[in-house]
């Protein structure tokens, strides 16, 4: 659906964007320099329209013209939001869904805000069946009646199937347009037959072998077309071993079949074994890119993807959940330290070395939790390894406890001159380290049982246990150590 990019523009988006912000900043100081004018309305008017509108906004409906959708939405995400709606509003409305649909979601929104319910009918209309779905959680539902009102019957039903399926289903990745044919045929058909098309659609390396009652039986793939004799029937050069996928499969299998597999395309079909779309590279590749974004915000605590020029409240909102339950865990951390008050008043070299032995338990425990989702996200940890691999985990952080607490104590002994302190030392950083370890595997293995996102706020929880855990240790050891 989106238009190849002009191979005569060599430059990078970086090198787009900022020719885009140089026209935009040049738009700014001509326009402010009109207003300024001591002159007729009229006449400054008149001067405004000349200068800005046939000049700077000219350039710049010219420059967005030339680029590729995917630049232009990266070039929108990167503009403050005055600036980002002037220049939407240069692009031609021919090209408003596409941009649309490579935008982000929060930058999105604030396109579509500005947009009127014929402006976005207009766009959705431009859009295939699949990319109306992506597109119609973000539309106001009074836009998304015109759209279903205006697609022909058979599109419409194509619709509907696609929103009935969750984000993260194969349903809402597959597409509808591709090309079946019959298995009783030459290879000269099937080439007479494509022929008919002005183009294929994008990522087709195979053609989709049906029955009469549209049940998937194979591929042929195109290679196997040019390289036989035209007179060749296709049976004996059907693919029967494909790949598969059932509409309600789960992306995240998708994506790991196309890398194992190394797939250009694979075909969806229902229970019945009916042909009922297809799920291609670049949209998957679009999925795995959403996740590991998602992922990364979600590690952070952050709620939702962020326009990074949404207004101060809006971004103050997204974190607000988890820096809720960081307020909540430093308290708790606070009342950990308070109940040793004596222990701290009494020796008080213990209140500098604390720091050391939560940070360094929480970066361990953060290697664990890293490990441990990017192998829950390839498949890697069942039930009969978890133990197995906790066990690892646990004994990677004695090693390091060991080691790098020993470190730490001859540290504190070399500045306190006190072998207790030394022990006590060694032996905190260890038992938080086996505490990191523990939790941090913990973590991510409930929330993946429980059905949700490993990398929500694993972080931010796994911070909390350790900031705290390793107070009350070093704290606990020293008051028994130190103090008796």
């Amino acid at each position: 659906m989106t238009d190849s990019p002009d191979p005569h523009h060599t430059e990078n988006v970086q090198e787009h964007l900022q020719k885009v912000q140089a026209l935009l900043e040049r738009h700014a100081l001509v326009e402010s320099l009109a207003h300024r004018q001591e002159m007729p309305r009229a006449e400054r008017h008149g001067l405004v329209d000349t200068l800005l509108h046939k000049q700077h906004l000219t350039e710049l409906r010219e420059k967005l013209e030339s680029l590729h959708p995917a630049d232009i939405a990266f070039i929108l995400e990167a503009l403050p939001i005055e600036q980002r709606l002037l220049a939407w509003d240069q692009i031609r409305a021919e090209r408003d869904g596409e941009i649309l649909i490579e935008v982000s979601d929060a930058v999105r929104e604030s396109l579509i805000a500005s947009m009127s319910r014929a402006e976005l009918l207009e766009a959705a209309e431009q859009l295939d069946t699949d990319e109306i779905a992506d597109l119609a959680p973000d539309l106001p539902q009074a836009v998304m009646h015109d759209v279903f009102k205006s697609l022909p019957v058979e599109e419409r039903e194509q619709l509907r199937s696609a929103m009935s399926y969750p984000e993260d289903a194969v349903g809402a990745l597959m597409d509808f347009d591709m090309v079946t044919i019959r298995e009783n045929v030459t290879l000269e058909v099937v080439s007479r037959y494509l022929r008919r098309f002005n183009e294929l659609p994008d990522h087709t390396d195979q053609l989709f072998v049906v029955d009469r009652d549209d049940n998937f039986t194979g591929a042929l793939p195109l290679n196997r077309l040019l390289v036989n004799e035209p007179e060749m029937e296709i049976l004996p050069l059907i693919a029967h071993d494909r790949v598969t996928l059932r509409p309600d499969d789960k992306a995240e299998d998708a994506a790991k079949a196309f890398e194992r597999y190394d797939l250009v395309s694979a075909p969806v079909v229902d229970e019945d074994g009916k042909l009922v779309g297809r799920v291609t590279v670049n949209t998957v590749v679009d999925f795995i890119r959403a996740k590991s974004e998602n992922d990364l915000l979600n590690l952070a605590g952050l709620r939702e993807e962020e326009d990074i020029f949404a207004s101060v409240w809006k971004s103050a909102k997204n974190r607000w959940l988890w820096l809720a339950l960081n307020l909540c865990t430093a308290f708790f951390a606070s009342r950990v330290i308070g109940a040793f008050e004596d222990t701290i008043a009494k020796f008080v070299a213990l209140a500098t070395l604390m720091p050391i032995v939560a940070g360094i338990a929480g970066n361990s425990g953060n290697q664990t939790t890293t490990i441990i989702i990017r192998s829950l996200a390839l498949g890697q940890i069942s039930a009969s390894n978890a133990r197995r691999l906790l066990l690892k985990e646990l004994a990677i952080s004695a090693l390091n406890g060991l080691v790098w607490g020993g470190v730490a104590g001859v540290f504190a002994y070399l500045l306190y001159k006190n072998v207790l302190l030394g022990v006590v030392m060694t032996s905190a950083m260890l038992l938080n380290l086996l505490l990191g370890a523990f939790v941090g595997m913990l973590i991510p293995l409930t929330m993946h049982k429980l059905g949700r996102d490993p990398a929500i706020g694993s972080s931010v929880m796994l911070t909390a246990i350790t900031d705290s855990g390793g107070f009350f240790i070093f704290l606990g050891l020293g008051t028994l150590f130190l103090l008796h």
